[in-house]
């Protein structure tokens, strides 16, 4: 069945990605640095940028930017005049981000801050507020993200979250995987904040089984 999934993001992206060196260059400057290769899809990649044109997005947060991939998607969606802060634990990593956002022509558009981003999110500026926040990073935090995602949004801020299926392993409450229990915990406070309005959708492609949950803030 996954190679199938694969076969049909195949068609997929034959069909309505036309060839784009600069995304192509980025991944293999990724596989080339020894960068794990947890990239969102190229499918999923675009649908976050339809997605940020959509609601006009003028203020982009990422929490989690790997080797840039998915920043290059969103700063290409941001209005003129546009910013994208995204967030990256790695000084390695987020070099190669950097190398790649610059062959891209998206520094201007683009600011990376390297460290724990439990401690970078304090020092952003907190009347400056997003559009649109991404979260991709490690899974058990993704209950202190989303927290952080709630003080730093205005109503209309729509929060997507990354990897919340992981194989179905979310539906095991007894799970000794701080990933798996953090998802958890993100479903719960996803369902429990009177600010947010929220659903979530199953993902299968060439990433395998997996999902997005995404909310809009009230």
């Amino acid at each position: 069945m996954k190679t199938e999934w694969s076969q049909l993001d195949e068609y997929l992206v034959d069909r309505l990605l036309p060839p784009d060196p600069t995304l192509a260059n980025a991944l293999s400057a990724n596989a080339a640095a020894g960068l794990p290769s947890i990239d969102v899809s190229p499918t999923q990649g675009k649908w976050l940028h339809i997605l940020a044109r959509l609601v006009r997005a003028r203020r982009i947060l990422e929490i989690g930017t790997l080797g840039g991939y998915s920043t290059i998607w969103l700063a290409r969606a941001v209005a003129d005049g546009g910013q994208v802060v995204t967030l990256e634990f790695s000084p390695d990593h987020a070099r190669v981000a950097r190398e790649n956002i610059a062959r891209a022509g998206l520094s201007h558009v683009v600011t990376v801050h390297v460290g724990r981003a439990l401690e970078t999110l304090p020092t952003l500026d907190a009347d400056a507020k997003f559009d649109m926040i991404f979260i991709d990073a490690d899974k058990r935090s993704n209950p202190d993200y989303l927290t952080w995602a709630l003080k730093l949004s205005h109503p209309g801020t729509v929060i997507i979250v990354d990897n919340v299926v992981r194989d179905g392993a979310v539906l095991e409450a007894s799970s000794s995987d701080p990933d798996v229990q953090g998802i958890r915990r993100l479903f719960d406070m996803l369902a429990a904040k009177p600010r947010l309005t929220a659903t979530a959708l199953q993902t299968v492609g060439s990433k395998g089984w997996d999902g997005f949950a995404i909310a809009i803030v009230n």
